[in-house]
């Protein structure tokens, strides 16, 4: 992943990067904290612990977008969070779920058992859709209950989705 076209996709608008990425802080230079992501992401590539993607468009090579799964977690027995923010000119093509589905093939095929969260803000629509979405095709529920997510020092409720990969008789 490159500095570059993270920050060219996060200025075309800024405020569904936030949304997108919780963690940024508003106060903050932006350049330096996706550089220090761009570098945690670095550092844990072999930990098995995140890991996270750029997306690419084949044919223009233009940077698309982010989807990874985080260890951002609100229950106790996931193992991964799903997180993804998509520039808006890319937007409604499906592209969020034709990674996901790359994705989750790819755990799949690790014939182990995985959990992973989808966590979306109530007003967000698209992102309620996408996960449902997912949900339908990978055989996954939403909770009923909200979460509550720590976000700027404060606490947001979210809508938590999961999806069980690989359950067998092992989950």
């Amino acid at each position: 992943m490159a500095l570059k076209p993270i920050l060219n996709a996060f200025n075309e608008d800024p405020e569904s990067a936030y949304s997108a990425l919780p963690w940024l802080d508003k106060n903050k230079d932006i350049r330096q904290q996706i550089r220090d992501m761009l570098f945690d992401v670095e550092t844990q590539a072999d930990s098995d612990e995140i890991h996270f993607w750029s997306i690419i468009d084949d044919a223009t090579n233009d940077f698309v977008g982010l989807i990874g799964l985080g260890d951002e977690l609100q229950l106790l027995h996931s193992n991964y969070n799903l997180g993804y923010w998509v520039r808006s000119k890319y937007r409604r093509r499906g592209i969020t779920a034709r990674c996901v589905d790359v994705i989750f093939q790819w755990l799949s095929s690790r014939e182990r058992f995985f959990r992973i969260e989808i966590t979306v803000h109530p007003h967000n629509e698209a992102g309620l859709a996408t996960a449902a979405s997912v949900c339908l095709t990978w055989e996954g529920e939403s909770v009923d209950e909200f979460i509550g997510i720590e976000i700027g020092n404060r606490t947001v409720p979210h809508r938590i989705h999961i999806i069980d990969i690989n359950r067998g008789g092992d989950s």
